[in-house]
């Protein structure tokens, strides 16, 4: 036996044997956290096998268990020892799991568990081991489902990419936000044609090639910024494509096709192209070791037995989940009956639209809509959503909740510059009917049009107590009347007094 076996295998324990207890204690310590976190396991499975976005995410655990098994020999030669500052990491992903649960915020839920089940993994085998499968360890963060706030952006350039090559190849084209006008018919640049689920993908794929195939830290973010900017480009290609067969032949024949090359077999090429262009500068031996166990010592300190590690995690893990549950139900009083209010100058009116809308609060506890009619005729809508208290799948800022449903008739044109502080939108329907919308949050006694700063209120707010109820207000103007909606919105926003709107409905001031 070398020296270095006989350093990392302690007197009378064979590591064959310190392996198996420990294994045994980390898979029941995270069979524990997936029982309860269960809520979370569920929803991540169902994002998994449901959303096109993150269908790559099913492929992270079995890379995990062959990044691991690449490395099997040298850790045959490492035993496990159960290691204190481990649950350090343990109680990080508590806290965020916390954060997330308290605020509404299902990435931080998410990230908080997989941040748990690594530290079960560094408490139970120890630093040395996690060293040596550090990259696999940190390769289970892309079981974390991220990446929207992407696809705003990549609709941005996508659609800057397809007016180019409109424009280039003698197409005459115009552009409204994100719907592309061509003289046979018109497309929207939606979320799912921006190109962010392969960015989202090919980040973990880049990942993994630039691990295995590349030790130069240079080649390796040389390889990393070609996997992001290559689809990105290519996306752009694939859309003007579309439309460019659809100038050709018919909106329907392009669609047709493109969906099919879209789903089956674009990413394949996009993938095959970046492995091909990284190819040539691949520098990492394939027959050479991972890692020397020489240079990975047990720890001297801090360590205790796998026992009492496996317990504490547990411990960890169930208090977090029973604090969530202590301030969960946090909820205001509202009255029996709620009312949009009277305005000077401004009458409730029956409501008048071209195209049916209302915004998607599903779970409010109240949910009133109204159209006022100024003293020019002007007619403007109010809808407001009100939460007694804010709690997982209750909340006022959330996926598919706002101005539009998902898989709306509805459709965002652009996010425009903002009305007396709120958030605008301008939307399309079929006819076309176009609409501009302004979004304001009153969370917990905070005005705001910021989503991020509404969940911000919402964690304080449960975390240190107060006002617990949410509120969305929103105005909007369908266009095509007489005045500028812009500057009707801005006229009732005026008249509405936004700042204390919430307290009046609901009785809490004068």
């Amino acid at each position: 036996m070398s020296d270095a076996q006989r350093m990392a295998v302690p007197h009378g324990q064979t590591a064959a044997t310190g392996w198996s207890r420990h294994l045994l204690l980390l898979a029941g310590a995270i069979a524990s956290l997936l029982i309860l976190f269960r809520g979370d396991v569920g929803d991540l499975a169902y994002i998994y096998w449901n959303s096109t976005t993150f269908g790559h995410c099913l492929f992270i655990l079995p890379v995990f268990g062959w990044l691991v098994w690449q490395r099997r020999e040298g850790l045959a030669q490492l035993t496990p020892q159960s290691w204190y500052p481990g649950l350090l990491l343990v109680a990080g992903g508590g806290g965020l799991w916390l954060l997330g649960s308290a605020a509404g915020v299902a990435l931080l839920r998410h990230l908080g568990l997989v941040l748990m089940m690594q530290g079960a993994a560094v408490t139970l085998l120890g630093p040395h081991i996690a060293r040596a499968i550090l990259f696999p360890l940190a390769f289970l963060l892309f079981l974390v489902p991220f990446g929207e706030m992407f696809e705003a952006p990549l609709q941005t350039v996508t659609v800057h990419m397809c007016m180019v090559l409109l424009h280039l190849f003698g197409v005459p084209a115009q552009v409204d936000g994100v719907l592309i006008t061509i003289p046979n018919g018109y497309f929207e640049v939606a979320e799912a044609c921006s190109g962010a689920k392969f960015l989202i993908a090919m980040m973990a794929y880049g990942t993994l090639v630039a691990n295995v195939c590349y030790v130069s830290w240079k080649r390796r973010a040389g390889f990393m910024a070609m996997a992001l900017v290559v689809p990105i480009i290519a996306n752009g290609i694939r859309a003007f494509g579309t439309i460019y067969a659809a100038h050709l032949t018919s909106v329907e024949a392009a669609t047709g096709f493109d969906h099919i090359v879209y789903g089956w077999v674009f990413f394949a090429l996009v993938m095959a192209m970046v492995l091909a262009i990284g190819w040539r500068w691949f520098d990492r031996d394939p027959d050479a070791p991972w890692f020397d166990p020489a240079d990975l010592p047990p720890p001297a300190r801090l360590r205790t037995d796998p026992f009492t590690a496996t317990g504490l995690v547990i411990g960890i893990a169930l208090a977090f989940l029973l604090w969530a549950g202590a301030i969960a139900g946090r909820a205001d009083a509202l009255p029996r009956a709620v009312a949009l209010p009277e305005l000077p100058g401004w009458t409730l009116v029956e409501r008048r639209t071209h195209f049916p809308w209302a915004p998607h609060y599903p779970d409010a506890d109240r949910l009133l809509i109204g159209q006022y009619r100024g003293p020019d005729g002007a007619r403007v809508d109010l809808a407001v959503a009100i939460y007694a208290g804010q709690r997982e799948g209750r909340e006022v800022v959330g996926f598919g909740i706002g101005p539009i449903r998902e898989n709306d008739q509805w459709v965002r044109i652009a996010d425009e510059a903002p009305i007396r502080g709120g958030a605008v939108l301008r939307m399309t329907a079929p006819g076309p009917v176009y609409r501009h919308v302004a979004t304001w949050y009153d969370v917990a006694g905070t005005l705001t049009d910021s989503p991020n700063r509404a969940k911000l209120a919402t964690l304080r707010a449960k975390l240190l107590g107060g006002k617990q109820r949410a509120v969305a207000i929103l105005i909007s103007v369908e266009d095509g009347g007489k005045g500028d909606p812009r500057a009707e919105i801005g006229r009732f926003a005026d008249a509405l007094r936004l700042d204390t709107l919430a307290d009046r409905m609901l009785g809490t001031t004068n």
